[in-house]
């Protein structure tokens, strides 16, 4: 039979209406695994099993049993009990077993191995996965730990610089008061030789009117250097030897000259002098100068031409030829801001 021939007796076979020659090839057919002709049969036996409730229910004959047991012949019982029967049509449903016969022992044994495979491999899946995300978590758990220690680390450091800037504020806060304190000082030596000049000026003016000769004030210079801009102004105070000395030193930038005003230093025993300093590392002599007995201030001068570097000033009492290093006791002293 052709495929079509086959195609179209298969809503006969659905509802068990194909003579025995039809049914068997269309079996056959299916057998092969036509997928066609395996959904059309499935679509009509869904449709077949449902026709006998589209069908009004009808009382049979009662004389229809008797007939059919009386077509019952000795001789049909007969054949029937020597030849074995003929192999059954596939009723609806039926028909699956012979396209998916019923797992034999082998079959059985052969899934449950790839059942225990599969369920093995799954095992041994979700072992490595546990492990890979152990793994992962160990990793991770380090890495946190290094980040850890790296923060506490730029904790530390942060703490030691934040000490470093309250130690440098401090420094900058007591640097700034000694500035204010060495500023009110050289203001009050400002206003102690404005009086000395006024001092002077009215000796010069008793002088005068005693018809002595005119007294050259070198008082004149340090007055004209203390208003000019941008001289520096370093001011002295008098040590344990003489607490009531003071002065100030000058320097100008242009001629690379000091002045060295002082006041209330006592006067210079015979053989001695005073000799200033300036410290580079090691003391060096700037000049000397003498104060007379009654002289209560005095104007020095002399050559500083490495102003800058130098980290303070001081004046002490030397033996009258002077000194290459400082030996006497120290009178004035000054510490650069």
């Amino acid at each position: 039979m052709l495929h079509e021939e086959l195609e179209d007796a298969v809503p006969l076979y659905a509802v068990g209406a194909l003579e025995r020659t039809e049914r068997q090839a269309l079996e056959a057919h299916l057998l092969s695994g036509c997928p066609g002709c395996h959904t059309a049969l499935k679509e009509h036996q869904s449709v077949a099993g449902l026709l006998p409730f589209g069908l009004p229910l009808t009382q049979p004959p009662r004389v229809l049993k008797a007939k059919i047991m009386a077509a019952r012949t000795p001789t049909a019982a007969t054949e029937s009990a020597i030849q074995p029967p003929n192999k059954p049509s596939l009723v609806p449903g039926e028909w699956m077993n012979h396209l998916f016969p019923p797992e034999s022992p082998a079959y059985a044994t052969s899934f449950a191995w790839v059942a225990a495979t599969t369920i093995l491999a799954l095992l041994a899946s979700g072992g490595y996965l546990i492990w890979n995300s152990y793994a992962q978590i160990a990793e991770d758990s380090t890495k946190l730990a290094q980040l850890q220690t790296q923060i506490n680390m730029a904790d530390s450091k942060l703490t030691a610089v934040q000490q470093q800037l309250t130690e440098r504020e401090q420094s900058l806060a007591k640097i700034q008061d000694d500035l204010q304190r060495q500023t009110s000082d050289v203001m009050d030596l400002k206003d102690q030789l404005l009086q000395r000049e006024a001092e002077l000026e009215d000796t010069t003016a008793q002088l005068a009117q005693r018809g002595g000769p005119p007294l050259r004030a070198p008082h004149d210079e340090l007055g004209m250097l203390l208003r000019t801009p941008n001289v520096n102004a370093i001011s002295m105070a008098g040590t344990t030897m003489t607490k009531q000395a003071a002065g100030i030193l000058l320097f100008d930038a242009r001629s690379k000259k000091a002045w060295l005003y002082s006041i209330n230093l006592p006067a210079c025993p015979d053989g001695t002098t005073y000799q200033v300093w300036a410290m580079y590392g090691k003391p060096v002599s700037i000049g000397m100068f003498q104060v007379d007995s009654g002289e209560t201030s005095h104007l020095f001068v002399g050559p500083l031409p490495n102003f800058k570097n130098a980290k303070n000033f001081f004046v002490s009492l030397e033996t009258d030829a002077g000194r290459s290093e400082p030996s006497g006791p120290v009178y004035l002293s000054s510490q650069l801001p």
